[in-house]
């Protein structure tokens, strides 16, 4: 059951933390890139003053953000987003910032969530819905350990788990088996999965934060691939869940020395993590994805499908932004590399699921994105694509029911391809944002932000550095 409070005003706020006896308020907010960030104060200092006139902070000091010289940042908290948090060792709410200027006093065009938060309004100034609705399935990995380190004479990971394929013949004094082998964790019962209690303590912790879960399972990987399903809503609202689903993953898995990556690619040879996300648009009590189309889709949840499809290579640099995104996002492993939709082919980008035939249950799954994205921005890019296909009646051309990975080379060559790696994603994106920029939902500096970043900070220096792999080939030339 969930215990999310229903609270609509600052007083509302400020009453809930007295009722819960917190005795600190945690505030939390979304950089740049996707990480959870947070400062903590005293609750006497919960008034009205502070919610409508902010924190200050330093802004040069978080990535991708401001200068040193333009560095003074405010926080406020959304007084609606108030919960206990789960995990502190006194009493403490937490809430989740936006992020303002504090000379201006307008919002920040890079806080992640004002970015989410006007793809929301921009969809009710087109008149075509009132709400969007996402679901995402973040997979991920439980560890035992890990190890890694880059430096300039040495460069090593190494991870392992009790369930790894690769312990089969470890002295573990004793080794009693059952660790799942490649591909082969898709989902065997007890003792074979040994996490089924750590998900289900973990599915609780998520519900008593307000997130309904729907479902947990282990997923196909051996070493302890994961996922847990939670309930759909509506775009910030399910960017805000999606940061409480991993803060409560990671921190259940510590309490019992554990750890969680929701790194893609961790494991070389088994599959990787995705982060398969389901969309529908809605107006009123209306769904607006059903119809009498192809896989029981309306004509304008073909052109949604059609704007995914459209700008899925450019959407790329948002929704899989690590390099190691791209070594998922190879053929062999259910990747959805191939930018073609299908009603039940999970080798397909995109997938319609008949799970259900209600009208209600009719939906469209992304299913190339991973959880490396920073969901406040993934899902408004996604949201902004799909309208674009539907403001322009886009046509998603004929469905793709066939093996892809099988197909006839003449065949898979008409078949477009997400991009190979960060870089091209990033050269998508930079010749195809036009769609991001309506309604000021992205602003062009956010754009040129994020790709000037992910190229000077993560793509050079991947280039830049050997890899342990590169001296198993190449050492001995």
């Amino acid at each position: 059951m969930t215990t999310a409070p229903t609270i609509t005003s600052i007083k509302d706020a400020i009453e809930f933390a007295r009722e819960q006896g917190a005795i600190m308020a945690d505030l939390k907010f979304m950089d740049f890139l996707g990480t959870w960030q947070h400062l903590t104060i005293p609750t006497h200092r919960l008034d009205e003053e502070l919610f409508e006139d902010g924190l200050g902070f330093d802004g040069s000091s978080l990535r991708a953000w401001q200068p040193i010289h333009a560095s003074d940042m405010q926080l406020r908290p959304d007084p609606t987003s108030a919960r206990m948090d789960p995990f502190c060792r006194e009493p403490t709410v937490s809430f989740i910032c936006n992020v303002f200027d504090p000379i201006t006093g307008q919002p920040y065009s890079r806080d992640p969530r004002y970015i989410a938060q006007k793809a929301e309004n921009y969809l009710k100034t087109t008149g075509i819905a009132d709400t969007a609705y996402f679901g995402p399935e973040a997979e991920f990995f439980i560890f035992d350990d890990i190890r890694y380190s880059t430096a300039t004479q040495h460069s090593f990971y190494k991870v392992d788990s009790v369930e790894g394929a690769w312990n089969t013949g470890r002295d573990e004094g004793p080794n009693l088996g059952y660790k799942p082998a490649l591909k082969g964790g898709y989902f065997p019962v007890a003792p074979n999965d040994s996490l089924h209690d750590l998900r289900t303590e973990m599915s609780l912790v998520l519900e008593q934060c307000g997130v309904e879960v729907d479902v947990h399972h282990h997923e196909v990987a051996t070493g302890g691939q994961s996922e847990i399903g939670i309930r759909f809503n509506s775009l910030v609202r399910m960017a805000d869940d999606l940061q409480w689903f991993k803060y409560v993953i990671k921190n259940v898995a510590r309490r019992h020395n554990k750890t969680v990556t929701f790194m893609p690619k961790p494991l070389h040879g088994d599959n990787g993590s995705g982060m398969h996300t389901h969309m529908s648009l809605w107006k009123g009590n209306q769904p607006l994805f059903a119809g009498e189309g192809y896989a029981g889709m309306s004509e304008l949840g073909l052109q949604f499908i059609a704007g995914i499809l459209h700008h899925a290579r450019a959407l790329t640099a948002l929704t899989n932004p690590t390099t190691n995104s791209f070594k998922r996002l190879v053929p062999g492993y259910e990747a959805p590399i191939r930018l073609a939709y299908s009603s039940r082919n999970r080798s397909a980008a995109v997938r319609i699921p008949t799970y259900a035939s209600s009208p209600k249950a009719r939906r469209m799954e992304f299913r190339t994105p991973d959880a490396s994205a920073n969901g406040y921005l993934a899902f408004a890019a996604m949201l902004m694509a799909g309208l674009d296909g539907i403001e322009k009646q886009m046509d998603p051309g004929a469905p793709l029911d066939k093996d892809i990975y099988n197909l006839p080379p003449e065949e898979l060559a008409r078949v477009p391809s997400a991009p190979a790696n960060l870089e091209e994603a990033m050269v998508a994106l930079a010749e195809d944002h036009e769609f991001l920029l309506r309604g000021d939902v992205f602003t062009e500096d956010a754009v040129e932000a994020w790709i000037s970043y992910k190229m000077e900070k993560e793509i050079q220096p991947s280039h830049l550095h050997p890899t342990p792999l590169e001296f198993a080939m190449y050492f001995d030339v």
